[in-house]
């Protein structure tokens, strides 16, 4: 729904506007599901010998009722921010492929967007991950929690959580837990995006847009620029024109 905001008269989206709108969405998701994201920190540093919450519906109560209901957000500004980053890696590395490859990206084969969606997640993770280590540090600490979350540094926000953390870690302590993060999202998007290319093939293929759903090789005769209901609509004409007419006696 975003990217419809940024499209110019054309229908055209730039590649910055994608971003933009990428970004966006992004932050809307995090606003919604953040809770979600704090229950599961809680549940994960826990004690497991002795732990705080019972489940999930017993954290979100207790979380809510000691600390309020806006702890539930807590980490949520780093996150927002991290959004941006991850929106722009991942957008870049999308628009420079035909350059790595040295083809257009309508040719790419399964194999290809597979790696493809494994180095932007690479790279996009990367980049935002400074701000993914603060966000956990915020979720987990909590003095109703034992040792305050087992957080190795205490803070007041979100900009000391940072200062502490680069004073106490060095510089390399914001990407602390990179390695377990790629070895995850990485092939999570290696496999998303391939199988969002794979069938976007098959809806072109079913409206009659390409040869077949394992290339793009385009329909000889159909114009691209139609809308699906448009083509459909053309097809019946043609149908309809090269149907041989019932004479006056067969009606």
């Amino acid at each position: 729904r975003l990217v419809i905001l940024f499209t110019d008269d054309l229908g055209h989206v730039s590649h910055w506007r994608a971003i933009t709108a990428g970004s966006l969405a992004g932050m809307v998701a995090t606003l919604v599901t953040h809770p979600t994201d704090v229950i599961k920190t809680r549940l994960i540093v826990q004690n497991r010998l002795e732990p705080s919450y019972r489940g999930i519906l017993h954290a979100f109560h207790k979380i809510k009722h000691q600390e309020g209901f806006f702890a539930l957000y807590r980490g949520v500004s780093p996150a927002i921010l991290g959004a941006i980053p991850f929106s722009a890696g991942s957008f870049f590395v999308y628009i420079s492929l035909d350059r790595i490859w040295q083809e257009p990206i309508i040719h790419f084969t399964p194999l290809q967007n597979f790696i493809n969606g494994c180095v932007a997640a690479a790279v996009a993770q990367t980049l935002s991950f400074p701000f993914e280590t603060v966000k956990r540090k915020m979720q987990a600490q909590s003095p109703w929690l034992p040792h305050y979350g087992a957080v190795d540094v205490h803070f007041t926000g979100m900009t000391d959580c940072f200062r502490q953390t680069v004073k106490n870690k060095g510089v390399l302590g914001l990407w602390r837990g990179l390695t377990p993060s790629l070895l995850k999202i990485v092939p999570y998007f290696g496999v998303m995006f391939s199988t969002f290319e794979f069938c976007k093939r098959v809806c072109l293929y079913r409206n009659g847009y390409i040869e077949s759903p394992l290339s793009y090789k385009l329909t000889p005769g159909v114009d691209q620029s139609l809308q699906p209901q448009e083509l459909r609509e053309l097809k019946l004409l043609r149908r309809e024109s090269f149907e041989p007419r019932k004479s006056a006696l067969e009606n």
